[in-house]
């Protein structure tokens, strides 16, 4: 693999980027970024939860893994998500791994600039370019492959167009929560405590309700942050600042 990394700026002028673009743009982004690479997938990261980096960790907000999104997700996130967490918190530079179907990563190939994560059991080899615009825009945007070619006159421009990606999405759902229906308070408790690992039972009973009714709030909750499934709404409310 040749991997030649161009240091990447501290700080991004973010007013000279372009207006947030539709989910659908946003793909487009990431798939022409992903081509400029030539790697075969991306993947968004996003930081939920707030306070203690010990509390926060990364959830994939945007995918082309298809059905495999939630397993690929776990592999990536049980070899890295703390690495990148911790990274995260102390640096902008993008990171590398590789993987075992790919070419080893020399350790002159790589600058003193760029952080090579320690090989893992992940088949693709990897570059996440972390971005961090407030407490609902961190993350990284992330690219997988086994023939991965990172130019030295590409990686900057990926950078900044990691920034535009996850500015994007911010807008994406700041729409979405303009257009939605507020959360009242019943379903704000109902999904806390779900998101600490209640049960509807317990729920029920710690709120004097019936399972009946924890559940309708919680399927109300849902439909309001448009979310597919339960855990989904979860991060979406963490995400919103709904709950912790």
């Amino acid at each position: 693999m040749d991997v030649q990394l161009p240091p990447v700026a501290a700080e991004i002028r973010i007013g000279k980027l372009s207006r947030p673009q539709r989910t659908g743009d946003t793909v487009a982004t990431l798939q022409h970024m992903q081509k400029m690479i030539g790697a075969s997938n991306f993947a968004v990261l996003r930081i939920l939860g707030q306070g203690l980096p010990s509390t926060r960790r990364l959830s994939c907000a945007l995918s082309n893994w298809a059905d495999q999104a939630e397993h690929r997700t776990h592999l990536l996130l049980e070899a890295y998500g703390e690495e990148l967490v911790a990274h995260l918190e102390a640096s902008t530079l993008p990171v590398v791994w590789e993987g075992e179907e790919a070419g080893r990563i020399a350790a002159t190939e790589l600058p003193p600039f760029a952080e090579c994560f320690s090989p893992s059991r992940l088949a693709a080899s990897g570059i996440a370019f972390p971005v961090r615009l407030g407490t609902n825009g961190n993350g990284f945007i992330v690219f997988t492959g086994t023939s991965l070619n990172f130019g030295s006159d590409v990686v900057l421009d990926l950078h900044m167009r990691a920034h535009q990606v996850m500015i994007d999405l911010l807008g994406t759902d700041a729409k979405r929560l303009q257009l939605a229906e507020k959360l009242n308070e019943r379903e704000i408790v109902c999904l806390q405590m779900a998101g600490d690992g209640c049960i509807s039972e317990s729920i029920a009973e710690k709120l004097g309700l019936s399972v009946h009714t924890v559940n309708a709030y919680l399927g109300t909750a849902t439909a309001k942050l448009d979310a597919v499934n339960r855990i989904q709404a979860i991060a979406k409310a963490i995400r919103f600042g709904y709950i912790r």
